[in-house]
């Protein structure tokens, strides 16, 4: 049996429906830090530099959990996996609640971000096992899309809980939320029933039916391990982490500073403030699903990976760094800088969709997992540290002027820019996977 007559399109998207409901809360619970920033500040008498190292904290083991439960998601059923991260989502809110000082949100930030550092790769791995390689970009980008929906929900709906009950009440809803998610996947989650699903321990000899020809005469890709060092330092897959690292570097901007610099910079109120917030994500939604959407026609169209994937991100990333430049030197009312934003954050938002299917084309499927979550991990460094380093410079030019908060976002621009550079360079789909393949048969010769 053949990869196209195991794919089931229903099925797939209902489990489409349920991860993106999973990355839904995945974002409210990053979101949400930011979105009471303001009267958290306040009631904890933190600095903007502290504040900047507690939101980041939540990215500090996002990274090493990312790494470690890709490798099981190797071997074992995502299935489980998902349902342990959503229960484990719901019970650490409580903790957040009630915290009272600096420190204990910092660690209950930190523990969170364990928690919810595998979610991504390991929700692009189990919906991989749901779609062939031509049929990727859309679903993942639909998957993200559950950040924008959660993003949007946040910004809309925070702002109103924190007005009338205080800011720790969202918190014990973001438990409810976490409990009812959990419920259903436990009734509908399914694994995938592509060549990848997983097998119990010691089944894949006995399933080794096919050479390698084979394989790839039936559709089915090439299983053969590669060892991970080669890999890791190939300069295409180099050139994947640097596009998300950058990407996740203007996601932690957006995600812990966005309403603050709506607030305390452009003058807004706290409500219009969520409501300006909400608009960015929308339009970042937007962007994230039509380039995903033009991407996917591309490829059906006939254009390599190189053209329908790499260039498509580099552009765009290139072109949203520009526009966060022109938002620091060009003279623009309050209303035109958040529209200039939602444009810029609205292009570099297809990396995230995009480059799985990328490093799932370069690298054997039985590591895919892994690869992706490496990938997230290295990534998500970016989101670490860009709350400080903002945090930082907000200090030192002031929280109140818009002037402060511009200078952070082009630092960010810089490095989309020069990230972008290298892998129009450098990053090769197609050369990448014949080098590796090439690599794994000269070992094994």
């Amino acid at each position: 049996m053949t990869t196209h007559t195991r794919y089931n399109p229903k099925s797939a998207w209902i489990m489409t429906a349920l991860l993106t409901a999973l990355a839904m809360i995945n974002f409210l619970d990053k979101i949400v830090i930011g979105m009471v920033a303001v009267p958290l500040i306040a009631e904890l008498h933190l600095s903007p530099a502290e504040f900047g190292l507690v939101a980041g904290s939540f990215f500090w083991l996002f990274s090493v959990s990312a790494i470690l439960v890709g490798f099981l998601a190797n071997r074992f059923p995502t299935r489980w996996i998902l349902l342990a991260m959503g229960v484990s989502w719901a019970v650490l809110q409580l903790p957040q609640a009630f915290a009272s000082s600096a420190v204990a949100l910092l660690v209950c930030r930190v523990v969170l971000g364990a928690a919810e550092g595998p979610s991504f790769p390991t929700s692009v791995h189990a919906i991989f096992k749901w779609f062939p390689d031509r049929h990727r970009n859309l679903p993942v980008a639909i998957i993200n899309q559950g950040a924008a929906m959660g993003m949007i929900l946040a910004g809309l709906a925070i702002p109103l809980i924190t007005k009338h009950w205080g800011w720790r009440m969202n918190f014990f809803l973001l438990t409810a939320i976490g409990v009812v998610w959990s419920v259903l996947w436990l009734c509908f989650g399914r694994e995938g029933t592509l060549d990848d699903a997983p097998r119990a321990p010691g089944a894949a000899a006995a399933t080794k039916v096919k050479t390698k020809a084979e394989a790839e005469a039936a559709g089915v890709p090439d299983a053969q391990r590669q060892p991970y060092l080669r890999m890791l330092t190939d300069r295409s897959v180099l050139c994947v982490f640097l596009l998300c690292f950058a990407a996740y570097w203007l996601l932690g901007q957006t995600i812990t500073w966005l309403p603050t610099w709506f607030e305390n910079g452009l003058g807004f109120s706290g409500v219009t403030a969520g409501r300006c917030f909400a608009l960015v994500i929308l339009a970042i939604a937007m962007g994230n699903i039509g380039l995903s959407w033009l991407s996917q026609r591309m490829l059906n169209g006939g254009a390599t990976s190189r053209q329908a994937r790499v260039q498509l991100i580099c552009v765009a990333m290139i072109v949203a760094a520009l526009l966060l430049i022109a938002l620091m030197l060009v003279d623009l009312s309050a209303a035109a800088k958040v529209v200039l934003y939602a444009v810029a954050g609205a292009l570099p938002a297809v990396c995230l969709s995009v480059t799985p299917a990328l490093l799932a084309e370069m690298v054997p499927t039985a590591q895919r997992a892994s690869m992706v979550a490496i990938n997230t991990a290295v990534a998500s460094l970016g989101a670490a540290i860009s709350p400080g380093v903002m945090g930082r410079i907000v200090q030192a030019y002031g929280s109140g002027t818009s002037h402060a908060y511009e200078i952070g976002f082009v630092v960010g621009a810089a490095l989309m820019i020069g990230v972008s550079l290298c892998a129009l360079r450098w990053l090769h789909p197609a050369r990448a996977q014949h080098a590796l393949k090439d690599a794994a048969a000269a070992v094994t010769a």
